[in-house]
C-alpha cells in the first residue's frame, strides 16, 4: 500500500490567528486523520518567514496517508467539508491556501548517531 503525504500550506485570516491555531491544532487535525485512509497529522509553523524566498504561507499541515485508493479519501474529506459535517473556522483562510499530494519514494532515513522521534 504507498505512503502518502497530504500537504496543506495555509494562513489565518488576518486578526485571528489564536483562534486559527486552536481550532487547527486541536480539532482539525484529529477529524482529518478520522478520514478513512488517513493515519495521522502534524503542523508546522515557518520560522523564516523574512527570508529571502520564504514561501507566503506561514503554517504547514502534513497529513500521513496510507491507502491504494487517495483519490477517494481526498474526495471523502472535501465532500465533509462541503457538506458542513466537517468543521472548517471562520479563522481559517481557504481561499489562500495550497494542497499537494506526495508519495513517497524512498524509506525514512534515520541518523544512527541520535533519535529524530
Amino acid at each position: 500500500m504507498p505512503q502518502l503525504t497530504y500537504v496543506v500550506h495555509s494562513c489565518p485570516v488576518a486578526g485571528r490567528e489564536d483562534e486559527y491555531n486552536d481550532w487547527d491544532g486541536n480539532r482539525h487535525l484529529a477529524d482529518v486523520a478520522a478520514v478513512q485512509g488517513f493515519v495521522g497529522a502534524q503542523r508546522f509553523r515557518l520560522v523564516d518567514g523574512e527570508a529571502e524566498g520564504a514561501p507566503r504561507h506561514g503554517y504547514l499541515a502534513i497529513y500521513m496517508m496510507k491507502t491504494d485508493e487517495p483519490a477517494a479519501a481526498i474526495a471523502q474529506l472535501t465532500g465533509l467539508v462541503e457538506s458542513g459535517e466537517m468543521h472548517i473556522s471562520e479563522a481559517f483562510s481557504i481561499e489562500d491556501m495550497a494542497v499537494h499530494l506526495y508519495e513517497a519514494i524512498t524509506p525514512v532515513v534515520k541518523s544512527l548517531a541520535r533519535d529524530i522521534s
